[in-house]
């Protein structure tokens, strides 16, 4: 293949500026997201004094040292838990991320129980959902840090409730296919709650901490006039010999942790990994340009080529069919040593475009090639010549090409994903194995500009057939409300607190998250599992 060779002055004004707003979206971001361990710690007094680890101290004791992370929905619930977005906090009281323990790459999901008493917090039933279905995806064992208050019921709503219910069948799930979920209940476990405990397949319990039972003493004794003390109603001594819930019992955190890497250990998980991929060269063009590469005004033209050049092995790819359809890109390359099929946007997506994508994706399923899609659209070409060519018709066909396809599909928003592009573009819909933005990503259905100006022209052709004419100032007034509403609801930060992607990611990151992700995929296809019936049962 050969080396790209670019076009891009790191040394020009452009630059600088693209650099210099893509740094102050970094800090930005990075500012709200370190609110969550800034709330955590202001408990290390009072977990200390109860001879406990912080939750993050746990996550970081049971992850294996210098190996890669990938942190989840750390900005799910931002701006939902409060009105005062300067005040709200991220993360929806759970730490969750994909990481080596025991040299066994798993799924961990852990209350963040410094901050409320690890409450769920709002979007948190929607951040636990997409992190089981991740392990379940990817065929990871699931490792739970349970010490949790349950729901918050100041923020209570019967929908999660019901929809709730999907937590516990996914980890009886995950059990059925032969993945096995190890919880640590360090602290509470109680009401539903407990059942997060109670469907493992491997539990460690804390002495004097851990507490698992359907109702707490008040309610014990509200319901059936019974008095119990917390620890004769569901304390780990009681669990680990008489009730037959807990597995093991550990002396404190540190102990606990330890058991937990102890019997990942011996799973022997990895008898079925698949080989090392070959030795492969880091990129020609430096990595870190990635910060500056990306115009701060969206509606400026890029290259995507640029930025592929900056992400694959040695900076090399083959362009298919790069004079058919040219806005839109489809390449090959090598990123970690993995083949890897790549599909961009230099411009909207026209017929040609859309044909060429379809065919593209069709090759590499046929060659069990995964795929990453690099997202920057405005969406499809629209007006009279791209109907009469069929922009309906090859549109859907890519549209059905994206959603059938039987490879891995990762999904990055660089930039603009707009309208049908980002279905098209393997947008969150399409259910791709992961999905990543940039700080300066913006999905929408359309631009707010655009829709701003749609809804007037809409508003004055309403007006029209009734004899009548929008006033100027009227007219203004509406388009900047309009443009306001999409704008505000567009940025990346809101796209991650809602769960629609998982999570934010530094441009300059995107090489090493992208190898840890294929890296997964090719683990997950290589795995042979001991699927069962039902899933294991305590006795």
């Amino acid at each position: 293949m050969e080396r790209f060779i670019s076009n891009i002055d790191v040394k020009s004004a452009a630059f600088d500026g693209n650099a210099a707003a893509m740094r102050a979206l970094i800090d930005a971001w990075r500012a709200v997201e370190a609110r969550a361990a800034e709330a955590s710690q202001k408990a290390k007094a009072r977990f200390a004094a109860r001879g406990q680890l912080l939750p993050r101290e746990r996550v970081a004791l049971l992850l294996d040292p210098a190996t890669p992370f990938i942190p989840l929905g750390n900005l799910a619930g931002y701006g939902h838990d409060t009105a005062d977005l300067a005040t709200s906090v991220p993360g929806a009281g759970i730490i969750a991320g994909i990481g080596m323990v025991s040299g066994v790459r798993v799924m961990i999901s852990a209350s963040d129980s410094g901050i409320d008493a690890g409450a769920l917090q709002p979007m948190g039933l929607d951040k636990q959902l997409r992190v089981q279905a991740v392990a379940l995806e990817n065929k990871l064992p699931l490792v739970q840090l349970v010490e949790s208050a349950g729901a918050n019921l100041l923020r209570y709503k019967v929908g999660d409730f019901i929809r709730g219910g999907a937590l516990f069948r996914n980890l009886a799930l995950h059990s059925a296919a032969g993945l096995p979920v190890i919880t640590v209940t360090h602290g509470s476990s109680t009401a539903g709650g407990a059942y997060q405990t109670g469907l493992s397949d491997y539990i460690v319990m804390v002495r004097g901490r851990t507490r698992a039972f359907l109702a707490g003493p008040p309610l014990l004794k509200a319901a059936t006039g019974e008095i119990a003390t917390e620890e004769e109603l569901g304390g780990a001594d009681m669990h680990t010999s008489v009730s037959g819930l807990g597995d093991y019992l550990a002396e404190d955190d540190r102990h606990a942790i330890g058991l937990a890497r102890d019997i990942v250990a011996n799973l022997g998980w990895n008898r079925n990994a698949p080989a090392a991929g070959q030795g492969f060269a880091e990129p020609s063009h430096d990595s870190d340009e990635l910060i500056g590469l990306m115009p701060a005004d969206l509606r400026q033209p890029v290259d995507m080529r640029e930025i592929v050049a900056r992400i694959v092995d040695g900076s090399e790819f083959l362009e298919f069919s790069a004079r058919y359809g040219p806005a839109t890109l489809c390449l090959t390359a090598r990123l970690g040593g993995l083949a890897i099929g790549i599909i961009s946007n230099n411009g909207p997506l026209d017929p040609a475009g859309a044909n060429k994508v379809t065919h593209f994706i069709q090759t590499c399923c046929q060659t069990g090639t995964p795929l990453i899609y690099l997202q920057n659209t405005t969406g499809f070409f629209v007006g009279r010549a791209f109907e009469e060519a069929g922009m309906i018709k090859h549109g859907s066909k890519m549209i059905q090409a994206v959603a059938s396809a039987s490879v891995p599909q990762i999904t990055l928003h660089c930039g603009a994903s707009y309208g049908a592009g980002n279905y098209a573009m393997a947008g969150r819909g399409f259910a791709p194995r992961f999905a990543f933005s940039w700080p300066n990503a913006r999905t929408a259905v359309m631009g707010g500009e655009q829709a701003g100006e749609t809804m007037a022209i809409v508003q004055e052709a309403a007006l029209e057939k009734r004899g009548q004419s929008l006033d100027p100032a009227l007219r203004a007034k509406m388009k900047a409300q309009i443009t306001e509403l999409f704008e505000s609801q567009a940025d990346a930060l809101s796209l991650s607190a809602q769960v629609l992607d998982d999570g934010i990611i530094d441009p300059r990151d995107t090489r090493a998250v992208l190898i840890e992700c294929l890296r997964i995929c090719a683990e997950t296809e290589a795995r042979r599992l001991r699927t069962m019936s039902f899933a294991v049962a305590r006795p």
